[in-house]
């Protein structure tokens, strides 16, 4: 379980640089809402990675860094982007229910409970990609459409989760 759940923690700082590689091809195409999505996303992530780190921590394991993957930096549009983040998530979605499967079967009721979080948070994260993956499926190359999207976007901002919450 302290392996899988350092394989996590890498995992979770991964995404976290590909939605930070996200935002500067946004930024690198004028597109600052999307590029702020991407950079509240990549905080998020790494809020992420340290949930798992501070559990792992608190059970009395060690954890573990391991090299980051390089992300992809090019992408052929804002729907291309979303596509990957929709596909992203859905992978990440599969991480932690196999982490889930696996406490289960070790009878890890304190890893279990913490992973239900996620659980749920996955769900969200599906959620979030995916209405605006729709969203550029139905604009298509209109600009306009992409501009209106991106001033959206650009709304979005970071809340730090408050003790207890993750």
């Amino acid at each position: 379980m302290l392996n899988a759940l350092n394989k996590q923690v890498n995992a979770e700082l991964y995404s976290s640089y590909l939605y930070l590689s996200m935002a500067a091809y946004f930024e690198s195409i004028n597109l600052k809402g999307f590029a702020n999505w991407m950079k509240v996303q990549a905080q998020e992530e790494l809020t992420h990675a340290m949930k798992f780190f501070d559990y792992i921590n608190e059970r009395g394991g060690r954890v573990r860094l391991e090299a980051i993957e390089k992300p992809p930096d090019e992408w052929d549009s804002p729907l291309d982007a979303f596509e990957a983040v929709y596909e992203h998530e859905q992978k990440v979605t599969n991480m932690i229910n196999d982490l889930v499967n696996m406490a289960m079967e070790e009878k890890d009721h304190a890893t279990y409970n913490m992973l239900q979080w996620f659980v749920a948070e996955q769900v969200e994260e599906e959620a979030s990609a995916d209405e605006i993956r729709q969203q550029l499926r139905l604009i298509g190359k209109d600009g306009r459409g992409i501009l209106m999207i991106d001033r959206e976007l650009g709304k979005r901002v970071f809340v730090p989760p408050q003790k207890g919450e993750i």
